[in-house]
């Protein structure tokens, strides 16, 4: 009985792994650190927990290549979410998920920040709620406000008006 009660406890006490990384090349943001316990409020917030994913910080051109490898669209988007969906368990007997990587990109987050007149903070947690959600199944079919992905990511953002990443 008292393995069975450690093994729970420890699953319980269990959160997620995050891997936050940059572009080689490109300077690291002073930010940076900031991102995962932002990243940890929001799956906890979805009752997510024993997830692996990464996000990636780049430029335009790195994702404009990413963008026309996997999508067959030409040019720079926002954000990418590639999928894993795999499942494996660790030295310890707990179950992990590796949900995927998140690429980001920052000449983009902050044309987006000037177009919609938002801070580049508000657009960094849209962008990083938009790729999580992505990774837990969402999806939608464009990026009219009717969507119900669009709708439910706005709605998680509410909650998180006073977080600071940037700035």
């Amino acid at each position: 009985a008292d393995g069975n009660r450690n093994r729970d406890e420890r699953k319980e006490d269990m959160s997620n792994r995050i891997v936050i990384d940059c572009e080689e090349g490109m300077d690291r943001p002073a930010w940076l650190d900031r991102v995962t316990p932002f990243m940890d409020k929001v799956l906890k917030r979805l009752d997510i927990d024993n997830w692996e994913l990464s996000v990636l910080f780049c430029r335009d051109p790195f994702i404009a290549n990413l963008n026309s490898q996997y999508r067959n669209i030409d040019g720079p988007t926002d954000v990418l979410s590639f999928e894993q969906g795999d499942e494996y368990i660790d030295d310890e007997d707990n179950t992990w998920f590796n949900a995927g990587d998140i690429v980001i990109s920052l000449d983009t987050l902050k044309k987006n920040s000037e177009q919609f007149e938002v801070t580049e903070n508000d657009e960094l947690k849209r962008l990083l709620v938009h790729g999580i959600l992505h990774l837990d199944g969402m999806d939608h079919a464009d990026n009219s406000p009717d969507q119900e992905m669009l709708q439910f990511q706005e709605h998680m953002l509410a909650g998180f008006g006073d977080d600071r990443i940037i700035g």
